[in-house]
């Protein structure tokens, strides 16, 4: 009776201890992983509000934009040590480098319409970087400015038909990339002729030429630095320039663009008019396209008919065959590795 009372005992005795062995041990269990999260948090808060920790990981900051030592637009120096003028172009290189849509969208084009302007400046002998001021005016589309400007290089109508382009209810020829830039290239050459800096052409493109002498005369300097312009003008030049660097080294500033991803230049056959065409819809379909791929390549169209005759004949651009197959104009043209240049329709 005796050993059973105390074989109980020490039964229970048992039970007991495991009981609170089981209890401690999931109290230092949980002490252990509450610690683990505790010190983990710590250390991520740590490294988050460390600097050199973002420095590592791309995903996670944003730098100011790198402005390069030495800076030229059509041969001429930027006077960047000046802190006005560094700004200026800073400010323009900020924007532009996260503007992300528009300057990827704006990179993706060039590859089709640089190879149009790029051959036709460099026979009129202007400088190269005006292809930018291209994109600067229009963005690359055929706009219509609130004044009226139109197409690619913003001509107003006076000035268009100065320099040859044809606008009636027809046609309008500032709508013509390649007539167009011929026109631009006149233009260009005579405010060359009358400023002799290329610099101060860009600005007189954009304020008028009338318009800088008379800043010039009432500022008593001639130098685009150093002339107080309005906000357009003012940031014109500088937003040129920062294209121009931006577009020479993209993947520096963020742009990492496959080719497969550029919009290809399409290869075009031409057909000259010199007769009347009653319905361009119809004339579109016997080519085996349809009007809105017509008027996609010749946007200078404005009405549904063409009047032409042998004195007065249009040139009329008309796709390859499979120019909509984007694989077959990436496999066949390797995406401006070789590039055919456009056909002459000035």
């Amino acid at each position: 009776m005796h050993y059973e009372i105390i074989n109980k005992i020490q039964l229970r005795i048992k039970v007991i201890f495991k009981s609170i062995a089981f209890k401690i041990f999931i109290f230092l269990l949980a002490f252990f992983l509450v610690y683990l999260l505790y010190k983990g948090l710590i250390f991520n808060q740590t490294e988050n509000n460390n600097p050199s920790s973002f420095a590592n990981n791309s995903n996670m900051y944003v730098a100011s934009v790198e402005i390069p030592d030495t800076v030229f637009f059509a041969k001429e120096r930027v006077p960047i040590e000046f802190y006005d003028v560094y700004e200026s172009l800073d400010r323009e290189m900020t924007v532009n480098t996260y503007w992300h849509s528009q300057t990827i969208l704006l990179l993706k084009k060039a590859s089709r319409f640089f190879p149009v302007i790029e051959p036709i400046l460099k026979k009129q002998r202007i400088p190269d970087d005006f292809k930018y001021l291209v994109i600067a005016e229009s963005g690359f589309a055929n706009a219509v400015s609130p004044a009226g400007a139109s197409g690619f290089w913003q001509f107003m109508k006076a000035t268009a038909q100065k320099y040859g382009l044809k606008i009636n209810d027809e046609v309008d020829e500032r709508y013509n990339l390649e007539k167009a830039t011929a026109a631009a290239c006149k233009h260009l050459k005579e405010l060359y002729n009358t400023y002799k800096n290329w610099t101060m052409v860009a600005a007189a493109y954009n304020i008028g030429g009338g318009n800088l002498d008379k800043i010039i005369s009432n500022q008593k300097t001639s130098n685009y630095y150093d002339l107080y312009f309005n906000e357009e003008t003012a940031r014109y030049v500088f937003r040129i320039v920062a294209l121009k660097i931006i577009f020479e080294n993209p993947e520096k500033y963020g742009f990492y663009l496959p080719k497969k991803q550029h919009y290809p230049f399409i290869p075009t056959d031409i057909d000259t008019i010199d007769t009347l065409i009653q319905d361009l819809p119809q004339f579109a379909i016997d080519k085996g396209i349809n009007y809105k791929i017509l008027k996609l390549f010749n946007p200078w169209l404005r009405k549904y008919q063409l009047t032409a005759s042998k004195e007065d004949p249009f040139i009329i651009k008309i796709p390859k065959p499979k120019y909509r197959e984007m694989k077959y104009l990436q496999q066949e043209f390797r995406l401006y590795d070789s590039i055919s240049q456009p056909i002459d329709t000035m």
